[in-house]
Parts: C-alpha cells; sequence; structure tokens
C-alpha cells in the first residue's frame, strides 16, 4: 500500500519578501510552513525561535563537519552564528526589503565535539536604514560558551539586486 508524498513546504521567494515582513518569513520557517535553507538541513541546525531583532537556532553537528584533529571544524560554528546573527536583522526587515552581510568577526572558547547539543542565539545592537549590527553567542544546554562574535549587515530594498532575485 503506497501512502501519498506530503508536500515539502514551499521556499521563501521574492513575492513573499515583498508581501510579508522579516519577522513573519522567519516565523513561517520556524513553524514549518516555509523551507529552511537546504545549508541548514545539511549542516543539522534550524531556527527555534524568532522575536523582533533576535533569532535562536539549535543544532547538533555530525561526523561530517569535523576537522582532523577529530573536534567539529569552526566552519560549522561560524555557519551557525552568521545565520543567528543574520537573521536577528532578517527579523528587522519591513516588507521588500533584504539584506546581506558584510562583515562578521568570531571567537572561539573552547573545541565542539560531534553530538553536542548547541544553542545560538543573535541579538539587534543597532538598526539604521542602511546598516545593522547584531551580537551572538553560541553555548551548550548548560549554558557553557564555545563561540562568540559580532555581524554587521546591508539593509537594501530586494529590488535592488539580492541574489534572490536573479
Amino acid at each position: 500500500m503506497t501512502t501519498p508524498q506530503q508536500a515539502s513546504p514551499p521556499m521563501l521567494d521574492p513575492e513573499t519578501i515583498a508581501t510579508t515582513t522579516g519577522l513573519e518569513q522567519l516565523q513561517a520557517i520556524a513553524d514549518g510552513r516555509i523551507a529552511s535553507p537546504a545549508m541548514a538541513v545539511t549542516l543539522g541546525y534550524r531556527l527555534t525561535e524568532v522575536e523582533h531583532g533576535r533569532a535562536v537556532f539549535t543544532g547538533t553537528p555530525n561526523e561530517a563537519v569535523l576537522n582532523p584533529m577529530g573536534a567539529v571544524h569552526g566552519g560549522w560554528a561560524a555557519t551557525l552564528l552568521d545565520s543567528a546573527l543574520a537573521c536577528a536583522v532578517h527579523s528587522t526587515l519591513a516588507k521588500g526589503q533584504t539584506y546581506t552581510t558584510v562583515e562578521m568577526k568570531l571567537n572561539y572558547t573552547r573545541a565542539i565535539r560531534p553530538g553536542m547539543r548547541l544553542v545560538c542565539e543573535g541579538r539587534i545592537v543597532h538598526r539604521g536604514s542602511r546598516l545593522a549590527t547584531a551580537e551572538g553567542t553560541l553555548k551548550d544546554e548548560a549554558g557553557k560558551l564555545y563561540a562568540h562574535g559580532t555581524e554587521t549587515c546591508m539593509i537594501f530594498a530586494a529590488t535592488e539586486g539580492h541574489p534572490s532575485r536573479g
């Protein structure tokens, strides 16, 4: 007996960007109404909380992201922090706005091992009309810090040539 295949949620598209706020878009991703980016699925993390100026991701790295020394590659932590920091900015966007990361600073405080469940929180520090900055932390569930960083994003109209617009 075959069962009908469940349809995948749609990806974030230009029409949705034009007609919803950044917070509405991220809430739809967190709720599963809009698909998570494939990179998040591949790397084992997901958006779990979002509010205006704040985004929280949880992730569990596996053996596929190890460096030659057996620890989780720093790029995994950087990707998770980039997602949380940028989505803190994303949560402040008006309808028709988009953004891109222009600078990121990251500090690692200890090695990450595969199988650890980590929580990454990004928060807005400053939101101007064209630039926004965010700060964030990557911690285990007990609150131990593994990395922290800051990010600057440029905000612009989606019609100004963002990659999602072609």
